[in-house]
């Protein structure tokens, strides 16, 4: 398995928004939201300099971002498992060594990918739960 780490040239921006979208992976995040590729493009024609992908052997199966600081990474869920979240951590923190990860409480793979990389857990933000 050949793993590169790759700027998120255009040519990738509809696979960051078809993943970001795919409902097996939007429970891990923050704040879900169905993304349209118009909102794609102007996000990531002012970001995609902030953005990396992750290929295996060539085929696109995760990226990561830095927005603020603030890390966004997700990894396709067939390529789960395989070290990539970490692999794309590991790199991205040599380019943005003061960013940091927001995770939610419940989710552990998340937490346990940070620590794995040496990240530890420095506070808790409450936010309220609008969905009834």
């Amino acid at each position: 398995m050949v793993k590169k780490f790759i700027k998120c040239t255009p040519e990738y921006w509809e696979f960051v928004r078809i993943l970001r979208n795919d409902p097996k992976v939007q429970e891990g995040f923050i704040i879900p939201s169905n993304i349209t590729s118009n909102q794609q493009k102007k996000y990531m024609e002012i970001y995609s300099d902030n953005y990396r992908v992750a290929l295996i052997n060539n085929v696109p199966a995760g990226y990561i971002g830095v927005i603020e600081d603030d890390i966004r990474i997700c990894t396709h869920p067939d390529y789960q498992g395989l070290g990539l979240g970490k692999f794309m951590l590991e790199e991205i923190i040599k380019e943005f060594p003061k960013a940091y990860g927001k995770v939610k409480i419940n989710n552990e793979a998340s937490k346990n990918l940070f620590k794995s990389v040496g990240f530890t857990e420095a506070f808790i933000i409450f936010t309220k739960n609008n969905n009834g």
